[in-house]
């Protein structure tokens, strides 16, 4: 494995990197120096407590996907291959194959879920992929077409808050346990009245609603936009950062 690094500018030179708490900052570069040569690494909490970064600072770089959390705890930096370029006589591939088959490459070199990631063969659903406590999306083929799987039924203490109408008319349902969570992480947004503009804005745009594995993504561009626009006006929150929507 190659041992050093490099930093694209124009990741670490913009506004959403700059913006994030120094703590944050610090802790990307260190999983940038420690990742494989695919951007791969699996000890990213240790990471995190050696060099004294929190929980809240792993967990933004992952909502504003400066990196990409798989189930099992490994990650990937998603902007890895718009950082670094290995000879091919220095490269060594990534062991963590199961998460790289989960994962595309766009155009500039970030890298994304894949929308066919983990389908496997006959009529199963897929492993679910999940950042947090949020799932991303599960399929499986049935007779040669792509179908979803059923829900599970949520737990009796998962209270719903406000259901997100997405582009097949079915409901998403947005659990008080995740407006607690982003009021944490957007402290200058009033995250429930930002959840009944964007149910208004997506019954109004019918064209422009989301599909399940894209919901969440627009929500938390949703509220970065509006964090920034509260910090703006109060001169405060530092903290938080704007969304990075289009790497």
């Amino acid at each position: 494995m190659a041992e050093r690094r490099m930093f694209s500018k124009t990741i670490v030179d913009s506004d959403a990197f700059l913006e994030m708490p120094l703590s944050t900052q610090a802790l990307y570069f260190h999983l940038s120096m420690r990742a494989d040569d695919d951007g791969f690494l699996n000890n990213a909490r240790k990471i995190q407590r050696i060099i004294g970064a929190s929980d809240d600072d792993l967990k933004l770089l992952v909502m504003k996907r400066f990196v990409i959390a798989f189930d099992d705890g490994i990650i990937v930096v998603k902007h890895w291959r718009m950082n670094n370029y290995l000879r091919k006589d220095r490269y060594t591939p990534t062991v963590y194959q199961d998460e790289f088959a989960m994962l595309s490459i766009k155009d500039n070199g970030a890298y994304t879920i894949s929308d066919t990631a983990g389908i496997p063969l006959g009529n199963h659903c897929e492993t679910q992929v999940s950042i947090g406590k949020d799932s991303i999306g599960k399929v499986s083929i049935v007779e040669g077409s792509i179908s979803s799987c059923p829900e599970p039924e949520p737990a009796p203490d998962r209270i719903p808050a406000i259901a997100l109408t997405l582009n097949d008319k079915t409901e998403y349902w947005i659990y008080e346990d995740q407006v607690t969570e982003w009021t944490e992480l957007f402290p200058a947004v009033d995250v429930m009245q930002e959840l009944r503009k964007m149910k208004s804005w997506l019954d109004s745009n019918t064209s422009r609603r989301k599909t399940k594995r894209g919901i969440l993504r627009f929500v938390n561009g949703w509220l970065s936009k509006e964090q920034d626009k509260g910090r703006t006006q109060r001169g405060t929150d530092v903290d938080r950062v704007s969304e990075v929507d289009g790497w």
